[in-house]
């Protein structure tokens, strides 16, 4: 038998507790990850560019077509999570989604490499022509497409990676990784693809991002006999929604103070001895209190909208409670989606040169965000997390990572008002503001302290959230709690292009041409929003109490001293 180098059996051990093909189950979901956000990165980044150039969208209104497109990107994947949970399971979910993202970016592919699939160039700034409904439908159909497909993997990814592990903190160390890897394909998408797009053809990019779709499903696809896969249980929502009928027609019998008055079920999924439900949202034990003719003579349930078990009803409550949190967030990020595509604006309109023949493309600014999180991810899981476990004896809560996040983020969007600011000033020191086009004398990395502050505050409360939410939320709903974020984000999307359509109708702070707008302002304001509501989250995070995340430290921690 082949002995195995002492850093592969300590990462083994480490990670996996020792599973036999713990290597295979850990990277091949991230190996997939890699591939298909890699191609997926490859057609989002650049898509603005893309409208503005290939398709003659104007810039605001090209902003707005990516934020609607990854507003959707971020709702889509609770219908995944939600589908892997209740009927086909995380593998069937991930490998029918990457099929339609492969199908969604070939579309993309024949606008950019078929003549009488997009318009002709404009002649000049007054003269565009604009694309048929034909051309907008494959365009549309194609961007559809790809974005379902990107929705429906990347979050099941995460869950059914986080499914292969029983305890909390190598769950915590995947979903550190997992991030690490989701950016840093960002990036190469960002950077790579991006490039070849702007500099090669935009039919060589996108055939670039079909081969590394391909890629990653193939890679996916050759683990499935390393993965532990967890059977699908059958709808959570529905269990959910018996908990509200069955309190609504119980709601005037009286409850009891006994244990043995409330239903429970007693199986492997449910708790074992009889106990009263909390008394938090009370109201809702009715649900769970038996009544004549709910149960049958075997003892299980008779009526399913007339009777819930207290692990139901416990459920319930939990939702409840984290919902404050998850609203906090909404604003929360709503930075990145108007820091990212504002940026492209402004980086448009600047010197972009780093030498005679090098040129960064506006699409990649983002990838500052992107680097700024994966290398932030690494310090913060290496060295500062470490370190506060040493210092403090616990690990750092969830709750804690977000609330530093709230901060960076915060000040990422102060950062970008006072550089928006100077961009303006050169702009009419220069007499730029009355032509549309023109580049301001300001070099573009004026832009990047901005983008680097909003990545810090990403690496803090991304996996942060991702690990509250699939450590607090009832255990049938794991698939969909990893989704939660992502809804969040789709929602923040969809909020931050609400906010910018309104600015535009009552202000004049964002015309086509920006040099001619103030752009600072529409920061500053995001900033103010920022700050009212990191008080909003401090007040909601000072009203919770952790469920599991405290037994899971508590696990961790007599973990760290068996080792010793």
């Amino acid at each position: 038998m082949v002995r195995q180098p002492g850093w592969l059996r300590g990462l083994l051990n480490h990670t996996c507790d020792g599973a036999e093909n713990c290597l295979k189950t850990n990277w091949m979901p991230n190996g997939a990850l890699a591939g298909l956000t890699l191609a997926g990165g490859g057609w989002l980044m650049n898509l603005i560019v893309y409208l503005i150039q290939e398709f003659n969208l104007k810039g605001i209104d090209a902003a707005q077509v990516s934020n609607i497109v990854n507003g959707g990107i971020n709702l889509f994947p609770i219908v995944g999570g939600t589908i892997a949970d209740s009927f086909l399971g995380c593998f069937s979910v991930v490998s029918i989604f990457s099929f339609t993202s492969l199908l969604g970016i070939i579309l993309m592919a024949l606008t950019a490499m078929l003549d009488p699939l997009r318009p002709q160039p404009c002649q000049n700034a007054s003269m565009c022509p604009t694309p048929s409904k034909v051309q907008f439908s494959v365009l549309y159909s194609g961007i559809a497409l790809a974005s379902i497909g990107v929705a429906g993997t990347r979050f099941t990814i995460a869950a059914m990676g986080a499914n292969q592990y029983n305890n909390s903190k190598d769950q915590r160390i995947f979903f550190n990784w997992f991030a690490v890897t989701l950016y840093a394909s960002m990036v190469l998408g960002a950077t790579v693809i991006v490039y070849i797009e702007e500099n090669v053809s935009w039919a060589v990019g996108y055939c670039l991002c079909v081969a590394v779709n391909v890629i990653g499903l193939a890679i996916f696809l050759l683990g499935r006999r390393y993965y532990k896969q967890v059977k699908p249980q059958g709808s959570p929502f529905t269990s959910l929604a018996h908990v509200v009928i069955a309190t609504i027609l119980k709601r005037k019998v009286p409850l009891s103070s006994r244990a043995e008055d409330y239903y429970h079920q007693k199986d492997a999924t449910m708790e074992k001895k009889a106990s009263l439900p909390s008394k938090s949202f009370g109201f809702l034990n009715h649900a769970a209190l038996e009544t004549e003719g709910d149960t049958k003579v075997d003892g299980s349930i008779a009526k399913p909208w007339r009777l819930s078990s207290v692990q139901q009803v416990e459920d319930f409550k939990k939702l409840i409670r984290i919902f404050p949190l998850l609203s906090s967030s909404i604003i929360l990020c709503t930075t990145l989606p108007v820091v990212s595509t504002l940026t492209i604006l402004q980086a448009l309109t600047v010197d972009r040169h780093l030498g005679p023949d090098l040129k960064v493309p506006a699409g990649s600014m983002i990838v500052f965000v992107l680097t700024s999180t994966a290398i932030n991810l690494t310090l913060i899981d290496r060295f500062l997390f470490p370190l506060w476990q040493k210092v403090t004896q616990r690990s750092p809560k969830p709750l804690q990572r977000i609330g530093l996040g709230h901060l960076f983020n915060m000040t990422g969007m102060a950062v970008a008002s006072l550089i928006e600011s100077k961009r303006l000033k050169l702009a009419q020191t220069h007499h730029l503001s009355d032509q549309p086009g023109s580049i301001v004398p300001m070099f573009v990395l004026w832009l990047v302290p901005q983008l680097v502050l909003v990545g810090l505050g990403e690496a803090f409360h991304y996996p942060g959230q991702v690990t509250l939410y699939y450590q607090e939320f009832p255990k049938p709903l794991r698939s969909t709690a990893t989704a939660m974020i992502s809804v969040v984000v789709g929602i923040s999307y969809y909020l931050s292009t609400a906010v910018i359509d309104l600015v535009r109708r009552v202000t004049t702070w964002l015309p086509d041409n920006i040099n001619k707008g103030r752009l600072g302002k529409v920061y500053l304001m995001f900033a103010m929003m920022q700050m009212l509501n990191f008080f909003y989250f401090l007040f909601c995070a000072k009203c919770y109490k952790y469920q599991n995340v405290e037994e899971g430290n508590i696990s961790d921690n007599e973990n760290s001293n068996a080792e010793k």
